[in-house]
Order: structure tokens, then C-alpha cells, then sequence
């Protein structure tokens, strides 16, 4: 495998299981890691174990924070930590004008104080590179609960996919592979006419409170209230929802289930379902990232100087 970062000091704060195969992925690459977070995961060979937050941002290159980002508070969420890990302004305000900040979701509080310390955020889970590629646990996860949830088999039911973006069209084609009756549910024209390409059923946003009824399995991707009252007051009670969208996901759950609907929330599948491939994923898009950021700014600095 190729040693593009060789030298390198990278800092893996927190995350999931994936986190433990993105590292040795890493260090195959010739990178030096900097674990926070890890205190009660099994020993990983030639990582440097640190404390906390404050005593990894002064030795490294580069912060790597997990795709799902902060909570509000600005707590990392790290499965194998012994105690929280807060990213504040103290932290901030530590962090070296050179070192970038990659993280997968800033809030926009996080990228306001970025933003005024000058510290240099690169936000991930948004890009195509990465999305495309962790849409496909996304979607094997998505399809896994459903069938755990439901009474009835995918092959002949009326999924509906609500959003064809990058982890949307992955899912309907998957499901259509396995003999679903998928529905596309889009606002774009050039989406909908995809989705008619693809031999699907194609509904525009604006039409699907008259059409949603007929679903028997709801699969959101969109981080808006696409499923509120009114959307599900048409749902039929023994649909089944399953919602991809980032925390707190499109669905008002909470009268989802006043209805007797069955709603689950999926945030993180590909971390839950399959970490080993999502870990081999980081390791090889995360590097391209480090090393065209790194290199952008080193000729950005020398033009300015």
C-alpha cells in the first residue's frame, strides 16, 4: 500500500468501530497516530494513547473527528472512551494555525468559532467521494432494519424512497435489485425523469401526501420534517419508517407513534453494520483529503508570502 503519509501525525479522536480499522489503515500508509478516546477498545499496535483533547491538538498534523461531528454541548461521541470528549473554544483556541480540523457534520456554532479563530475546517460527510461510497452501508443497513421491522418481504412491496441524493439512489436501486415496487420521491425534474429512466415509480414532493398512503416501507434520507402530522396522518398504521437523515431525522417519531406507526431512527448505519468496509473507506478517501488540503495551503502560504 502506498505511504503517502509517511511522517504524518494524524489524530483519531473518538467514533465508532469503524475508527478501529480506519487506524491500522492509516498506518500502513506511513502515518503516525494519535488516539483519543480509546481507552477501553483493545490495544491498537503503534498508536499513541493520550488523555484528552488539550494534549493531542499541539504534536499533530491533522484532527481527524468522526463523521457524525458534535453533539450541541460539543461532545464528540466515542464509543471506547472512558470519559466525555468536549470540543470547546478552549480546545479551539488551542489548535495550531497549521493543523486542520476534519470532522464529518460542524454545527454552525462549531463553524462560527472556526471561522474567528481562523482555524482551518474541512467538512467531510458532505462530500461525493465519500457520501457515494458510505451511501452503499447506508443502504444495506437501511434494507436490514426494514426487513427485521416488517411482516412482509421487500420483493413485492411498496418501498418508498423519500429523496433521490447520493445514499437515495443507492438505496432505490438496491431494493429494486431485490424486487421491491420502488417509488422516487424527488423535487428536481431531472430526478424524477432518472427515476422514470431507472423503472421506477417517480412522485414529486408536492404530490406525495396522496400518494404516500400506498407505501408499505418508507425509507427518508431527507434531514428535514418531510414526515410530519399532516404527511403521516395519510401513512397506512402498519407501514413501517425507516429514517437515514441525520439526528433528529425527518419524522415527528414521537406522533409516529401516537398513530401506532412504526418509525425507527438510522442515523451512523454504515459505523453499525459495517465497520470494517466503512473503516477502509475513510482510510482511503481520508488520505486523498489530507494531502490535496495540505497541499492547497502550503501553496496558498507561499503566494502570500
Amino acid at each position: 500500500m502506498s505511504a503517502g503519509l509517511k511522517g504524518m501525525r494524524l489524530a483519531v479522536i473518538g467514533g465508532d468501530d469503524r475508527e478501529l480499522y480506519l487506524i491500522p489503515e492509516l498506518q500502513k500508509q506511513g502515518a503516525y497516530i494519535v488516539g483519543v478516546g480509546f481507552e477501553k477498545a483493545s490495544p491498537i499496535s503503534g498508536m499513541t494513547l493520550v488523555p484528552s483533547l488539550e494534549h493531542a491538538v499541539g504534536q499533530v498534523d491533522v484532527l481527524l473527528f468522526p463523521l457524525f461531528g458534535t453533539d450541541e454541548r460539543g461532545e464528540v461521541k466515542a464509543k471506547y472512551s472512558d470519559s466525555p470528549i468536549i470540543l470547546n473554544k478552549k480546545v479551539l483556541e488551542a489548535i495550531p494555525a497549521h493543523v486542520p480540523l476534519f470532522i464529518g457534520f460542524a454545527r454552525s456554532a462549531l463553524k462560527s468559532e472556526a471561522d474567528n479563530l481562523g482555524i482551518q475546517l474541512v467538512e467531510t460527510a458532505k462530500l461525493n467521494e465519500l457520501a457515494i461510497l458510505n451511501s452503499i452501508p447506508s443502504a444495506e443497513g437501511a434494507i436490514q432494519m426494514a426487513m427485521e421491522a416488517t411482516t412482509i418481504t421487500i420483493h413485492g412491496s411498496n418501498s418508498f424512497v423519500l429523496g433521490l441524493g447520493r445514499c437515495g439512489w443507492t438505496l432505490a436501486r438496491m431494493l429494486q435489485g431485490i424486487g421491491a415496487r420502488v417509488t422516487g420521491v424527488a423535487r428536481k425534474p431531472s430526478d424524477l425523469a432518472r427515476a422514470v429512466e431507472m423503472g421506477l415509480q417517480a412522485v414529486d414532493f408536492a404530490e406525495l401526501k396522496d400518494e404516500i398512503g400506498h407505501a408499505e416501507i418508507i425509507f427518508n434520507t431527507v434531514p428535514d420534517l418531510i414526515l410530519n402530522p399532516m404527511m403521516l396522518d395519510n401513512v397506512a398504521r402498519d407501514a413501517v419508517i425507516v429514517d437515514l437523515a441525520s439526528r433528529p431525522g425527518g419524522t415527528d417519531f414521537e406522533y409516529a407513534r401516537s398513530l401506532g406507526i412504526k418509525a425507527l431512527l438510522a442515523p451512523g448505519l454504515p459505523g453499525t453494520v459495517a465497520p470494517k468496509t466503512a473503516g477502509r473507506i475513510l482510510a482511503h478517501i481520508y488520505p486523498q483529503l489530507i494531502l490535496r488540503h495540505l497541499t492547497t495551503v502550503n501553496a496558498t502560504c507561499k503566494v502570500e508570502v
